[in-house]
């Protein structure tokens, strides 16, 4: 490992209905990852609720909560008291209404700011438009005591715009916390939905030369099997950690940050672009 390393941990897990519960399952794992020298860790997508976006018009404000707020407050102590960064997802109740948005915490336990989903999808049993707002503030870059990362949630995970905006903003890790699964008895005709899912994300990172973690949660509920597959890759799409499909995990590993840019330099992705004809981007 170079100079510039960090270890990061990713905390797949299955959500009961009981928003308590699984509050405290995560402080547990947490502290797990934390034993085992995890210095940036990252929760699933809507860590502390079930995924209700499966029903299409659900009265779920009851499962919201404020940034700051209970979830941000409770894990702030315990980034505080373990000298851990925190990546924390949850439903969003702001003034203007709902959001699916990951706050991100600090190693001093200080709230460095929240990103709030920029692509929602709308599809049977991913009903997130009939609850979730997009987000109005961009990509963003959070400089933690360990890295500088970028949080891009779920369904952004297929825009690779997004994570190239992030990776010229100068995010070393973009992390994707996810909540995504099979639907029970049904069989795409397109292929293999968990492949797809893991052949983009890694796209990403060989695209950036930049760091990938991408954490899922585990279990059903509902229609979904949740497939977690929660992994890291290095900025050429090696995959240096995987967690299974059927069980809850911690997932750690250590990257060697130095790696993004003997990769950039060597393949030249970047100093190579053209954004001159890139124009049609913009066009809707």
């Amino acid at each position: 490992m170079g100079d510039k390393s960090v270890t990061v941990g990713l905390i797949q897990a299955s959500v009961s209905p009981d928003m308590g519960v699984n509050l405290k399952n995560t402080v547990k794992k947490i502290e797990e990852a934390a034993r085992r020298g995890a210095q940036l860790i990252c929760l699933p997508e809507l860590y502390r609720t079930r995924y209700f976006p499966q029903r299409e018009n659900a009265d779920a404000g009851a499962l919201a909560e404020t940034i700051p707020g209970e979830s941000t407050g409770a894990l702030s102590r315990l980034s505080k008291k373990h000298r851990i960064a925190l990546i924390v997802p949850v439903f969003e109740k702001a003034q203007d209404g709902y959001y699916n948005t990951a706050a991100v915490i600090d190693a001093d336990g200080s709230l460095l700011g929240s990103y709030r989903k920029l692509h929602i999808p709308h599809d049977p049993l991913f009903y997130e438009k009939n609850y979730f707002k997009p987000g109005d503030a961009g990509y963003k870059v959070f400089r933690t005591e360990y890295a500088a990362l970028s949080v891009l949630i779920c369904y952004d995970q297929w825009f690779p715009e997004a994570a190239r905006i992030c990776t010229l903003g100068g995010a070393d890790i973009i992390f994707y916390p996810t909540a995504i699964g099979w639907i029970k008895g049904y069989v795409p005709e397109e292929g293999d939905w968990l492949d797809a899912w893991m052949t983009i994300q890694r796209s990403h990172a060989i695209a950036n030369s930049v760091h990938v973690a991408a954490v899922n949660r585990v279990g059903a509920e509902g229609e979904l099997e949740f497939w977690g597959s929660s992994f890291v890759c290095d900025p050429f799409g090696n995959v240096l950690a995987r967690a299974g499909q059927d069980s809850e995990e911690v997932l750690i590993a250590e990257l060697d940050l130095e790696r993004n840019t003997i990769i950039r330099e060597g393949w030249g992705f970047l100093r190579n672009r053209r954004p001159d004809t890139y124009g049609r981007l913009l066009e809707k």
